[in-house]
């Protein structure tokens, strides 16, 4: 039978937000005792007091999620160059049997221009297609015949260089997608190889957005 205090730790393991906040101090204990009460009591199956779910949040050790942050933070010093592209494009595309087809000639377009800013990236049932906005002609005619089931315009990319260290440490894009998510700054794309991230977001962000990812260098 599980304990008030695996409960209580598993509720708040569930939510980074709320933990790294209790960690800062930014977050009232009662409250959040208050909270996530009924939630425990459902686990437990049995009235749970407030009290004891406070004195189970005032128990956890902050020791672990510390040491990852403290690493994360060291990986997030030894950023390399970011790369700050604009005026893209971004289309999805059903997967179809032609689609394959389409794609190595707009692979091939591209590489005929080295200003021109491509990535595919193909999932299960769709593939995606951010261009640069002098590939957007050339997008609508060579995919006229597949199924586009979203587009938007006026987008910008910043590209991080991730350091070979990035593989062994777990938390590294969520610590650089935290940053975003707190200023409140929409993703319209994640682009990712072994040691680079690219996020795509609207024009109107990315000056903020190059702002916070420099400033995580800098700390």
């Amino acid at each position: 039978m599980k304990t008030i205090q695996e409960v209580v730790e598993s509720t708040i393991r569930k939510t980074p937000f709320i933990e790294e906040a209790l960690n800062e101090k930014l977050i009232n204990v009662s409250s959040l005792a208050r909270i996530i009460l009924a939630d425990v009591s459902a686990a437990l199956k049995k009235e749970v007091k407030v009290g004891a779910v406070m004195m189970a949040i005032n128990r956890l050790s902050p020791a672990s999620e510390l040491r990852i942050r403290k690493n994360i933070k060291k990986l997030a010093l030894d950023l390399g160059d970011v790369i700050v592209r604009s005026d893209l494009c971004d289309f999805t595309f059903k997967n179809t049997p032609s689609l394959l087809r389409e794609i190595a000639k707009i692979l091939t377009k591209s590489s005929e221009n080295s200003d021109y800013f491509l990535t595919v990236s193909q999932g299960i049932f769709e593939t995606n297609i951010v261009t640069s906005k002098n590939l957007e002609p050339f997008v609508k005619e060579i995919f006229e015949q597949e199924i586009l089931t979203n587009s938007m315009l006026d987008l910008a990319s910043i590209t991080i260089k991730l350091p070979k260290e990035n593989l062994e440490q777990s938390g590294i894009y969520y610590f650089i997608l935290k940053q975003l998510a707190w200023a409140d700054i929409s993703l319209q794309e994640i682009i990712s190889t072994t040691n680079e991230m690219t996020i795509v977001v609207n024009e109107e962000d990315i000056n903020q957005t190059f702002a916070i990812l420099m400033d995580m260098k800098l700390r």
